[in-house]
């Protein structure tokens, strides 16, 4: 299970049928004050992708509330953002996101990145 962290209807519905594609279920949350709330009731969550940009905390605040929580420490936290650059994608990762991935997605790589994700490797790409 896949937790998606994005305040745009048209980019969740876009990120949710790439992963229909891989078979891979998904939840959706539109802000980050909502995460480590929601995540702590799931019985079993393997990744959020996170929106950096969200409104009431962005996914920076969300990401330090995911680290000071006992049971999702350890999650992986992939910032996916369409301000992507190597400034920000240094930025994510300072701040302890476990991957990056810029917007606007692309098709054609982002199964590929959410399955090398889901296997362990990481990924930082933002073009």
């Amino acid at each position: 299970m896949i937790l998606v962290v994005e305040d745009n209807p048209g980019n969740f519905m876009l990120i949710a049928r790439m992963l229909e594609s891989l078979k891979v279920l998904c939840e959706w949350k539109t802000s980050g004050f909502e995460v480590v709330e929601f995540a702590s009731t799931m019985p079993y969550l393997d990744l959020v992708l996170m929106d950096i940009r969200l409104p009431y905390e962005d996914g920076y605040g969300a990401l330090r509330k995911i680290r000071q929580s006992e049971g999702l420490r350890k999650l992986p936290v992939i910032a996916v953002t369409a301000v992507a650059g190597l400034d920000q994608m240094r930025a994510a990762k300072l701040a302890g996101f476990n991957g990056f991935i810029g917007k606007p997605l692309d098709p054609d790589r982002f199964p590929d990145q959410i399955r090398r994700i889901l296997a362990g490797e990481s990924v930082w790409e933002y073009a």
